[in-house]
């Protein structure tokens, strides 16, 4: 096996190490909350009787370490617990509002990736010009703001005038062109927070590609610009295009809880807020877990993606 194999077994392993720690973080972090879970749910007029039994059921008298036993075993076996607001198997819960989650985040992401290559080309080809200097103020412009003030512009421009509604409230069955225009504000919101970083490195790479010996030769040769960029430099800058654009999409999963909270999305991270709110403990933790291990796949996917675009470390033995 080339070293470059070991090379990504070793990130898988080292992948899943982490995931084992950040459970370890999760329930640890959720065990050191102030307050009584059995007390929250029975309220002060509960009887230590009901109290007890009702932590009996929950498990609280267990020790920590057994208790995360008999959690971690049922998350892998796709038992996340009994939600304690409702009562429903978290599983059920939490499936509509993942695929909810992840519609939004694909949606945001098929806007950005392609436009934050296309303004980052554009960008490193006419470095200097007042294309360039425009994008870049826009672009810092968009970092500088946090989601929900961009989120509270958007609504206050496109909501206001009545072209997109500001609560992104989606019926069930509701047909793809319609959950489109509903949840257009809150993926424009992502959208435009994404293509920053996206745009920024993809012009970076390039421009410090545009120096290199064998660009010069091609432009020796009588190549244009366009040609240059697109067929010499842009493929050897796929490593870092690629790890930048899969960390802006674990973000997209991760980072939409305060835009599914101000456009009220029926998405997981507004189910986690919801959770916070009725401390319903066992859908905070499998939430906060759903989110971490998808930022850590994501950071697994640029990892590899970008070890196997690089030419040199693919040809290594």
């Amino acid at each position: 096996m080339s070293d470059i194999w070991w090379m990504i077994l070793r990130r898988l392993a080292l992948g899943v190490l982490t995931l084992f720690v950040v459970t370890l973080l999760i329930f640890g972090a959720i065990q050191l909350l102030p307050g009584d879970p059995a007390q929250a749910i029975l309220g002060q007029a509960a009887t230590p009787e009901t109290l007890a039994a009702l932590r009996t059921e929950l498990g609280l008298d267990l020790p920590a370490w057994q208790r995360y036993l008999n959690w971690i075993s049922g998350v892998l076996h796709g038992d996340f617990g009994v939600s304690l607001a409702n009562k429903r198997p978290i599983s059920e819960l939490i499936a509509g509002r993942l695929a909810n989650t992840l519609f939004l985040a694909l949606y945001a992401a098929v806007i950005a990736v392609p436009l934050s290559l296309v303004l980052g080309v554009l960008a490193a080809l006419w470095r200097g010009s007042w294309f360039d200097r425009a994008i870049n103020v826009l672009t810092l412009s968009s970092i500088s703001f946090p989601e929900f003030f961009v989120a509270y512009i958007l609504i206050f421009w496109l909501a206001q005038s009545g072209l997109f509604p500001s609560i992104s409230n989606i019926p069930p069955g509701a047909p793809l062109a319609e959950k489109l225009y509903r949840t257009f504000l809150p993926a424009l919101t992502l959208t435009l927070v994404v293509t920053a970083h996206m745009m920024r490195m993809t012009r970076a790479a390039i421009i410090n590609l545009l120096a290199s010996p064998y660009i010069e030769m091609a432009r020796l040769k009588g190549m244009g610009p366009t040609r240059v960029i697109v067929h010499h430099a842009l493929p050897n800058a796929l490593a870092p295009i690629i790890n930048v654009v899969a960390l802006n999409l674990a973000y997209l999963i991760t980072g939409v809880v305060v835009v599914e909270v101000v456009f009220v999305y029926p998405g997981l991270g507004q189910l986690m807020v919801d959770s916070v709110a009725k401390r319903d403990i066992p859908v905070v933790q499998a939430a906060a877990l759903i989110f971490a291990a998808a930022y850590i796949l994501l950071n697994l996917a640029a990892d590899v993606l970008s070890t196997l675009s690089n030419p040199r470390l693919v040809n290594k033995r």
